[in-house]
């Protein structure tokens, strides 16, 4: 309340948790202070996780919608569900998404001396280490599904890469111990005989902008297990 009263703006971000905010959380202060609250967006997300760092996928957008307005009207993509039948649309789609994980691959091979299936599904969380987040979660997930192979190994299993990367502050003890279990699961898994061919965990260090760039195009599943209603994930 005190950060409400003393701000010249509060902003909500997006559209929708700008009204959020008006119709719950402060919506006392917003009737004494209608035009306080607003909501205001960087607009990164089309241009540097499509149009920047995946610009082949960028490129077919644009032909197959016949111009680039898209860049700064997202909801033109709508526009490509016409094109999801299209066998040689699907197949342009299917070789950019292989080339990106060749890159996230060829980018494990020579910074971490880690050789990754192409042909495997990349499944991906990479987001600030935190428990709300629930990358707890999801390497007990990759531990569950170890077991099942060690029950089960003449299962059919479709081949899986798992890999984490984020930050967290300096002294969130937790956080520290939620990565060191993720190094200490794939440190067994990797070198397992029965996992071989089928499940890979790696974390990645020093997660940042750059490393993002490579790894969001070549995700096949983008892992995003934030508790409900705790954030817009």
């Amino acid at each position: 309340h005190l950060a409400f009263l003393g701000a010249r703006k509060v902003n909500g971000v997006s559209a929708l948790h700008g009204e959020l905010m008006k119709q719950t959380v402060f919506r006392p202060l917003h009737q004494h202070f209608p035009d306080r609250i607003t909501a205001i967006t960087n607009g990164v997300t089309p241009r540097r996780w499509l149009l920047d760092c995946n610009p082949e996928l960028a490129r077919l957008a644009s032909e197959a919608l016949g111009d680039t307005r898209w860049v700064t009207d997202l909801e033109r993509l709508e526009g490509l569900a016409a094109h999801a039948d299209d066998p040689a649309f699907r197949e342009r789609f299917a070789a950019i998404k292989q080339a990106s994980k060749a890159r996230v691959a060829a980018f494990v091979a020579r910074r971490h001396d880690l050789q990754l299936g192409g042909e495997a599904l990349f499944d991906v969380q990479i987001k600030r280490i935190h428990e709300y987040k629930r990358q707890l979660l999801n390497i007990l997930e990759a531990v569950a599904s170890y077991a099942e192979m060690l029950d089960r190994p003449g299962a059919d299993w479709r081949p899986r890469v798992k890999i984490f990367a984020g930050k967290a502050a300096p002294s969130y003890l937790r956080a520290k111990l939620i990565i060191k279990l993720v190094n200490d699961v794939a440190a067994v898994v990797n070198q397992a005989p029965e996992a071989k061919g089928r499940l890979q965990i790696l974390f990645l260090p020093n997660y940042n902008v750059s490393l993002a760039e490579i790894l969001i195009p070549g995700a096949d599943l983008s892992e995003q297990i934030s508790t409900a209603g705790m954030e817009a994930s």
